[in-house]
């Protein structure tokens, strides 16, 4: 019988991976590791940033220079 149910899990320790890992071969459930994918912004996060850019001002916006000393000010780089 084929599913078409998805389970997604989140551990948060390595304890926790390594018990769902054990069950998911004693059941002989076909699964995939993934990593977080540093580029996948969630939706909520884009929305806010879209807004933000649509409510913006031309006094908000700053130059790339003026970013760039501001970064260097506050994490000395």
């Amino acid at each position: 019988m084929q599913s078409e149910s998805i389970f997604i899990a989140h551990p948060t320790t390595a304890d926790q991976l390594n018990a769902l890992k054990a069950v998911v071969k004693a059941l002989k459930v076909k699964f995939e590791l993934k990593k977080n994918d540093p580029y996948d912004i969630p939706l909520e996060v884009q929305e806010m940033v879209l807004n933000r850019i649509k409510t913006a001002k031309p006094k908000d916006y700053i130059t790339v220079e003026e970013s760039n000393k501001k970064l260097k000010k506050k994490y000395g780089f």
